[in-house]
């Protein structure tokens, strides 16, 4: 690891960290800048992402092209109807010597995409979720604690909603980020059939270690915040809570229910780290409004009123900001 003189030159090396990372992760995704920013930011800020899109827009891809880039241990878990919580934590099994063992089950990676998240029942969705509040698994009353670091990123299908378990909003809340993924422009549809219908082979390169993310997560904990930054976020949670002294009239009228105290931290956190990416040594404003649509999405409930109206969580979202 890097001895760095100063938090300066730290929060500069992250930033370089990260347009390397972004170059690297562009020779095989095309397009989807904001999302590969957002899912960056999230691991920086050691904290788990949602990515919420129709198949085929290369969620998988993106997330392997991560692990691979970053030199750490990938692990895909496909979720079905059927999928039990010791098929992703592990069990224990008799050995050849009459004594229990612990296989560790897929959950034991550093990066782990959880695939239609939404696809297993409520028992294997809340193991996965304990693993990832408490970064370690119970197995026979034996508690294992997972290697460091620990990202889980969540996949889901907005469209098919048939035979699917949705995460309550409690669960839904263990998540920093729910980034939405769009279909590609015209231009980067061309760029994308023209790369994967060749024979071109890309080698990536290892831009960061698991040692080095640890360092960065630590570092930007360290980064300062200026009162009214923090204010203004922890304000912009709040208002999303309606029939309370800060909701607004949109509020009040659309949303059952607001984001909690810990969209207030990610907030904070996704701030900073949008800030040092960016070069900047403490966050202002606009970085909370960058990360803010990714924070709140998720953690606000639209009444009846705004489904049949039509008014959408960002559209709310956008009304606050």
């Amino acid at each position: 690891m890097t001895q760095f003189s100063s938090d300066v030159e730290a929060v500069d090396a992250l930033a370089q960290s990260y347009r390397d990372l972004k170059n690297e992760i562009g020779k095989v995704i095309v397009g989807q800048h904001e999302v590969v920013q957002a899912v960056i930011i999230s691991l920086f800020s050691n904290g788990h992402s949602l990515l919420v899109g129709v198949p085929g827009l290369a969620k998988t891809l993106l997330v392997s092209t991560i692990a691979e880039v970053l030199d750490l241990d990938f692990k895909r878990i496909q979720f079905t109807p059927d999928l039990m919580p010791s098929d992703i934590t592990g069990s224990e099994v008799l050995g050849e010597d009459r004594h229990f063992k612990f296989n560790k089950g897929p959950l034991f990676a550093n990066i782990v995409l959880a695939d239609e998240i939404n696809r297993t029942p409520p028992k294997t969705q809340a193991a996965l979720l304990e693993a990832m509040q408490e970064r370690s698994v119970t197995v026979a009353g034996m508690r294992h604690v997972l290697p460091t670091p620990f990202f889980v990123l969540a996949t889901q299908n907005p469209i098919e909603q048939e035979g699917t378990y949705p995460l309550p909003e409690a669960q839904l809340d263990r998540f920093m980020f729910n980034i939405p993924l769009d279909y590609p422009s015209y231009e980067e549809e061309i760029a994308v059939v023209k790369g994967t219908t060749g024979a071109v082979n890309y080698e990536l390169k290892h831009i960061l270690t698991g040692e080095q993310i640890l360092f960065y997560q630590q570092l930007l904990r360290k980064i300062p915040i200026a009162d009214n930054v923090l204010e203004y976020a922890v304000n912009l949670a709040t208002k999303t809570r309606p029939h309370t002294t800060r909701a607004t009239d949109m509020v009040n009228q659309y949303l059952s229910w607001g984001a909690g105290p810990r969209a207030s931290q990610y907030l904070v956190l996704g701030a900073k780290c949008h800030a040092a990416i960016h070069g900047k040594y403490s966050p202002d404003i606009e970085d909370v409004r960058a990360i803010a649509k990714y924070v709140l999405r998720h953690r606000i409930v639209r009444n009846y009123k705004a489904e049949a109206e039509g008014i959408s969580e960002e559209k709310v979202i956008e009304s606050l900001v």
